[in-house]
């Protein structure tokens, strides 16, 4: 596994560009506090690349997993009826709904 570099501060310049990208009206004092949080995130990610992990598995899952699905089995569906039950109106045993073209 290889190691990560690390990642200075993010300055408030940063953040700008990152927020004219993404089409963010961000005011000043928003700008300034994104930069300090994420500096503080990047600070974070910082402490973990410096951990030895060469003898750790890479997992994808922090408990095993297994396959949760049912069988995809044909069974049968609701009754027309009891599908149309509670629709506002119904037409030939279709739902009825406004026209918006």
């Amino acid at each position: 596994m290889e190691k990560l570099d690390r990642v200075e501060a993010i300055d408030k310049d940063r953040v700008a560009h990152v927020a004219l990208l993404s089409r963010l009206a961000l005011t000043d004092e928003e700008i300034e506090q994104f930069a300090g949080e994420l500096t503080k995130v990047v600070g974070h990610l910082n402490k973990l690349a410096e951990l030895d992990l060469d003898d750790v598995p890479m997992t994808s899952h922090a408990i095993p997993m297994s396959n949760v699905f049912r069988p995809d089995a044909a069974r049968p569906g609701l009754p027309t009826a009891e599908a149309l039950a509670n629709a506002p109106e119904q037409e030939d045993d279709c739902f009825k709904v406004p026209q918006i073209i």
